[in-house]
């Protein structure tokens, strides 16, 4: 009796071997689909973390702030009433988060929080003998910023630490001033005055931000601001970046603050991201489609040229499903094993990527890395493939009548 799967994977074997340079040329058509699938995955998933990175490296993912200060109208205008006037918008003045203390806790508590800073932020100017540099001044407490952006990792000079008089600033920043880590230099913020020194260089990945971000204590920045134990926005991290839109979103209806997500303030890169998916998706699916379309042409060329073979294993007692299942196990074989080859060829596109491709300053441009997750999910896709490829050539094979296929 013939028996599933021996009897099936034995012909298909056999079909595949006596059709080699046909087999081995659709199985290297399927590796170079499958690595190019895989490669690609890889190269555009390292490419949009890096840049995440970088564009998150400084930033929090949400940010809670005053509203803006608007003017009130007198009074609102009637229906069908004329309205003569030209309003002048407020200038913007520095103010505090109403009752930050006690809202850093309730964001803690908050799912996907991983991280609350209270800041102060404002402008001035940074003095060092006849250097004059305008400056973005950060107040902040180190442990709590942090866990925002990661600020230890960033240090190139020094030991990241704040206590009062003590500033972290930026890379170009120093180099304008003309200071190293130990070094003092003078803060300037309308009429208030102090003199700091450096415990840090940081490198925060954009050079704008490294020329001009001057990091100091909470409390230094609140005296030298004029807004004593307060704190101009709330800076959130959270575990997963994704839903920061959603939870800002979800965070304006319950405070009544300018609230903004990452998404947001980078509205650009995000469509750029997007596009990227939307290209890289696009990829994927003419390269399996042209998978699918090479192992069907073979697959068919095969019922052809095996037309008499077919009759006689029907006169000799397979069934239509048993000769259809021995062509889907061959597209199964196929992909399968075009899989594992194009995952091969992928890992080592991925390895001379990193070992020779490097950027101005003689370092990889970015680390990408083919996630066993993806490489599975792309030999399963077409693994699979493979089979739906074989369906057409399969019930073909199936329906040939034995008297006639014997007799040809």
């Amino acid at each position: 009796m013939l028996r599933w799967p021996g009897f099936e994977l034995r012909v298909a074997l056999r079909f595949l071997r006596e059709g080699r340079m046909q087999t081995v040329l659709i199985v290297v058509g399927v590796a170079a689909g499958v690595a190019v699938v895989a490669y690609i995955s890889a190269l555009i998933s390292g490419l949009q973390s890096n840049t995440l990175a970088k564009t998150l490296g400084a930033q929090a993912h949400i940010t809670l702030q005053v509203p803006d200060d608007v003017v009130t109208p007198a009074a609102l205008p009637r229906p069908g009433a004329a309205v003569l006037s030209d309003t002048q918008p407020r200038a913007q003045r520095l103010r505090s988060v109403a009752n930050w203390q006690a809202l850093v806790p309730l964001l803690e508590r908050r799912p996907n929080v991983a991280g609350v800073s209270p800041m102060v932020s404002g402008a001035g100017l940074a003095l060092r003998g006849e250097a004059v540099q305008s400056i973005a001044l950060m107040g902040v407490d180190l442990d709590r910023y942090d866990r925002v952006v990661g600020l230890r990792s960033k240090v190139v000079s020094g030991v990241a630490r704040l206590e009062p008089g003590e500033a972290i600033i930026g890379r170009e920043l120093a180099h304008d001033l003309g200071v190293h880590a130990g070094d003092r230099f003078t803060v300037q913020t309308g009429g208030r005055s102090e003199s700091l020194r450096t415990t840090a260089l940081v490198d925060l990945g954009v050079k704008d931000l490294n020329r001009r971000t001057v990091i100091v204590p909470l409390r230094e920045a609140q005296n030298l601001l004029a807004l004593p134990g307060g704190a101009t926005s709330l800076d959130l991290t959270l575990h997963d970046v994704w839903v920061a839109q959603t939870m800002a979103r979800d965070l304006r209806a319950q405070f009544p603050y300018k609230i903004e997500s990452w998404q947001e303030n980078n509205a650009q890169l995000v469509a750029a991201l997007n596009a990227q998916s939307v290209a890289t998706g696009i990829i994927r699916g003419v390269v399996l489609a042209v998978v699918v379309l090479g192992i069907a042409s073979v697959l068919v060329v095969s019922v052809v040229q095996k037309r008499r073979e077919i009759g006689i294993l029907r006169a000799m007692g397979a069934t239509r499903g048993q000769i259809m299942r021995v062509f889907l196990v061959q597209g199964a074989v196929v992909g399968a094993v075009g899989s594992l080859l194009g995952l091969l060829l992928a890992v080592a596109l991925i390895f001379v990527f990193t070992r020779f491709v490097h950027g101005s300053d003689g370092r990889p441009l970015f680390d990408i890395h083919l996630l066993p997750a993806t490489a599975l999910l792309v030999a399963l896709i077409a693994t699979v493939c493979g089979v739906l490829a074989a369906i057409a050539p399969a019930r073909s094979a199936a329906r040939l009548d034995p008297a006639q296929a014997i007799r040809i």
